[in-house]
């Protein structure tokens, strides 16, 4: 495997992102860390509720891990410029599973959050690497491609592993699932020595015009953001809570088919997500798929919530699972190449930490908000919340789109050379085009 760097002129004249060195040795390293991640997921809050902890204390686990993983993606750009992706990505890998070995000991509330926030370090700083290491490492023609090539591999990994944790923890032990987490954590780390040396690009301060220095960061980020937001807290919310939920409303299939449930929503969350990629390659711009992705999101929360609250059949909450599952898949995607495609190069770690910020700030806050309110109104009052947080995201994004067509974007930002891609030249000339008829 090669694992010499390229410089960017290199990589732009390689024919296919699997040219890239480092990227299948990236894709299998997250696949591996993100099955750790997955294989514990729904495993801590269902150890909680049955060691007679609360849905509070429940919620908090995922809550407080997502907390941690916030605070780490704010410093992981600058760790990322000074030491580079592969150590970064290393010990993040080792610190997302490791210490999961504290919960065979006690998962008591002080014990199960602070080894929790452990690891929602280790999470945080792989979240932010791992994407900004793909926009690194690949051709930007092919970034949609690669992007959701990545989603793909961490979507099969939730498939594989959130069934799979909850069914050893049923046939043999939680304790089983703990110290599995940690091995496979452990395989992560060692697939990120294979990873090409490279360092975040350092920060430049080109000469621009004041109109072009006037423009935030956050203008440029908050609507993708708070889409990504708005779908994230409903992911807490499902991930923490659908288990118990469909123990409660079918106890004759149990844990096997909330196992199943969650699957598909990885599986649909995968499928959907390269899509969107391709499709925005082949355009030479994000943005197509996203509004009618968190419609098809929003409706299948509200189908999930209506099945638990009225006692419909189970199987009902598979239809809402792809449904939920497909249009967060692309709407992670959307979000993430608009960053790219409205912030510099030089800002590629920024709008990784930003992505994974918004992605993980609303599923902590939904695991912990919703299991107050899942506390209060049962699992279909905390579901039915989440669809109403959507709907929030619709409007604001489409706002955003009416808008959009007057925004100043920065200075030296991925536009430019996505214009260099003739499909996405041809788009630029067409509107062009059009806006001369008018």
């Amino acid at each position: 495997m090669d694992t010499r760097a390229l410089t960017r002129a290199e990589i732009e004249q390689l024919p296919s992102m699997w040219k890239s060195p480092g990227f299948v040795a990236v894709l299998v390293a997250v696949a591996a860390a993100f099955g750790s991640w997955s294989l514990l997921l729904p495993v801590v809050p269902l150890a909680v509720l049955n060691n007679g902890g609360s849905s509070a204390v429940a919620g908090a686990t995922t809550g407080i891990f997502m907390a941690a993983t916030v605070l780490t993606q704010i410093f992981t750009p600058a760790a990322l410029r000074k030491i580079g992706y592969t150590p970064v990505m290393a010990f993040a890998a080792f610190m997302l599973g490791v210490p999961a070995i504290g919960y065979v000991f006690s998962v008591e509330p002080i014990p199960v959050l602070l080894v929790s926030a452990l690891r929602g370090i280790g999470f945080g700083a792989l979240t932010v690497a791992e994407s900004a290491l793909v926009a690194e490492l690949v051709p930007v023609r092919f970034l949609g491609k690669a992007s959701g090539m990545l989603g793909v591999f961490i979507g099969l990994s939730q498939m594989l592993f959130l069934p799979t944790g909850l069914a050893l923890g049923d046939q043999f032990g939680y304790n089983v699932v703990y110290i599995l987490g940690a091995a496979i954590a452990l395989v992560a780390a060692v697939m990120c020595l294979r990873i090409p040396k490279v360092k975040a690009a350092a920060k430049q301060q080109p000469k621009v015009t004041e109109q072009e220095r006037s423009v935030s960061t956050w203008k440029l980020v908050l609507i993708p953001s708070l889409a990504v937001t708005t779908l994230s807290m409903t992911f807490g919310a499902v991930s923490s809570f659908l288990p118990a939920a469909v123990i409660e409303l079918d106890p004759g299939l149990g844990a096997a088919l909330a196992g199943i449930i969650l699957s598909i929503t990885g599986g649909s969350s995968m499928v959907f997500r390269y899509l969107s990629g391709v499709i925005a390659d082949r355009r030479g711009m994000p943005g197509t798929t996203m509004i009618p992705a968190q419609i098809i999101g929003f409706l299948g929360v509200a189908l999930i919530t209506a099945t638990i609250f009225q006692g419909w059949s189970v199987w009902l909450l598979i239809i809402g699972a792809v449904m939920f599952g497909g249009g967060f898949g692309m709407v992670q995607n959307e979000a993430l190449l608009s960053m790219f495609f409205r912030l510099p190069r030089s800002k590629v770690s920024e709008a990784s930490a930003i992505w994974n910020i918004a992605f993980d700030s609303g599923t902590g806050i939904g695991s912990f908000l919703l299991g107050i309110v899942a506390a209060s109104l049962a699992y279909s009052g905390a579901f039915g919340a989440g669809a109403a947080v959507i709907l929030f995201g619709i409007i604001l994004t489409t706002a955003d789109r009416i808008i959009g067509h007057h925004r100043i974007t920065e200075y030296n930002n991925t536009r430019a050379r996505l214009r260099q891609v003739p499909v996405a030249r041809r788009a630029v000339q067409g509107l062009r085009n059009r806006r001369k008829d008018r």
